[in-house]
């Protein structure tokens, strides 16, 4: 039998809204910056967004500039870099998840765990209007190095700040690589979003990051939490 849940807490990329539509975004300000250097930003946008999808994601700029046989980078890695990082976020929140949330939090104590640049992950916090609709934030890098993913400490400190059990928290998040070890090991339940053309859908989970629950979209979470 399951816990009763009395505290639901989030992650934001991939969970709320959809982090292929923030890259995008970040592409084409790259694209149209640097132009004079890549070309029809038509043309290496569309070559950046197919290059999300393969083992160069974590590198997807240099693999461009790698294609496009540019050798003096250094300079030109660091710009294309900073201004990815610095864009005006146009991103939305999925369908049905604002229905969700205000739902949920006629019932439940409701916080948001996400990890990530902190000047980030407050510019997409703020594009997606979330401050009010939790009653904790935590974004792990504003808590100093070492306490990302999987990293116990953000998960004790939301933990306190909500004053809900472990036992009776729920997270939600979609990378099982990282997102559930430390809740797993803290005694919270844990549910994977694997949506269709998620970034993550098909990542395996790390050892001890297996969640309890797979859903297909957040919707599903509320059908779930009725019957616990």
């Amino acid at each position: 039998m399951m816990p009763r849940i009395e505290a639901v807490v989030f992650d934001l990329d991939d969970t709320l809204y959809s982090e292929r539509q923030y890259a995008l975004g970040g592409f084409g300000a790259v694209a149209r910056a640097f132009a004079d250097r890549l070309g029809d930003p038509a043309v290496s946008l569309s070559r950046m967004s197919e290059l999300l999808d393969t083992p160069n994601r974590p590198r997807v700029f240099d693999a461009l500039l790698d294609e496009l046989r540019i050798t003096d980078r250094n300079d030109l890695l660091v710009r294309m870099i900073a201004t990815y990082r610095a864009h005006a976020p146009s991103i939305a929140l999925f369908e049905g998840v604002e229905q969700l949330l205000t739902e949920l939090r006629a019932r439940f104590r409701l916080g948001l765990l996400t990890d990530g640049r902190s000047e980030g992950q407050w510019a997409k916090i703020d594009a997606l209007a979330l401050r009010n609709r939790f009653d904790v934030i935590v974004v792990t890098a504003d808590l100093g190095p070492g306490f990302g993913k999987p990293s116990p400490r953000p998960f004790e400190l939301i933990s306190a700040r909500l004053q809900v059990a472990s036992t009776h928290t729920a997270y939600v998040a979609d990378n099982p690589a990282k997102d559930f070890i430390a809740p797993n090991a803290l005694g919270w339940t844990t549910i994977q979003v694997r949506r269709s053309g998620g970034l993550y859908a098909d990542q395996p989970p790390a050892p001890g990051g297996a969640p309890h629950l797979i859903i297909e979209s957040v919707d599903r979470l509320r059908d779930w939490l009725r019957a616990t």
